[in-house]
């Protein structure tokens, strides 16, 4: 990505990271530019939700530098990483079932001391997911699966983030939810929420971002401008179902 330094928010340097001494991405060189959309693409097993938890601080990396706005944030815990305001919505939503959704919502604004603000954003959410307002007083389990993602991703943003990683936000979800949800995914960046996206439905995911990264096996096989990886052939017989 051909950027100035000052226009990287997040920055992955050769970063290898696994579990229990195996590591299960090598060398992952990653950029995601400040106020953009970068999807992550590549099949089950590929290492993608491993790399959003290495970014999280849930996962440390064996080797490599991980730098947001310039500063080497390799070696910090997750409190450290969520008060610097990269924050996770979570591979299959893990909301909290037996908490109202107005609970969990303010779950996600814990580390925050800006009462004020708190209350701010939490009327921007709402706004964005009128569904969530409606529900205020309900148990987050009893919401449809669509809904829940609202949530899960309504939580995320009463946390104020300068990145947001969202992971698989389209699972198990009909495909109009899936428009609505990447509607809204859109909205939450054109205010100046810097996302970087797993995504299996490769089609919209390139739609609304800028840049790609396609995993493969725990390694970047492929990079670009999302326009141009629309058109890679690989790309095209793989994720989006063309053939030549």
């Amino acid at each position: 990505m051909q950027v100035g330094q000052a226009d990287i928010v997040l920055k992955l340097e050769g970063v290898s990271a696994g579990y229990e001494g195996i590591d299960v991405i090598h060398d992952i060189d990653v950029e995601l530019q400040r106020g953009s959309i970068a999807t992550l693409l590549g099949a089950n097993g590929s290492g993608k939700s491993t790399l959003l938890k290495v970014i999280s601080g849930i996962v440390k990396p064996s080797r490599g530098k991980i730098r947001f706005e310039g500063e080497d944030i390799t070696s910090y815990p997750p409190d450290r990483i969520v008060a610097k305001r990269i924050i996770q919505c979570p591979e299959n939503r893990q909301i909290f079932p037996y908490l109202t959704v107005l609970e969990n919502l303010r779950i996600g604004a814990y580390s925050r001391k800006d009462s004020r603000q708190v209350k701010e954003d939490l009327e921007k959410v709402l706004a964005l997911f009128p569904r969530l307002r409606e529900r205020l007083s309900q148990n987050g389990g009893t919401l449809s699966g669509g809904e829940q993602q609202m949530l899960a991703i309504g939580r995320a943003l009463m946390a104020n983030p300068k990145v947001l990683l969202l992971d698989e936000p389209s699972l198990g979800l009909a495909p109009i939810i899936v428009r609505e949800i990447f509607e809204i995914i859109r909205d939450i960046n054109k205010g100046g929420t810097s996302i970087l996206l797993v995504e299996q439905n490769a089609n919209l995911a390139l739609q609304i971002s800028e840049y790609a990264y396609v995993m493969e096996n725990g390694r970047i096989a492929l990079s670009g401008e999302s326009r141009e990886l629309r058109q890679n052939d690989k790309v095209k017989e793989l994720y989006l179902g063309v053939t030549s």
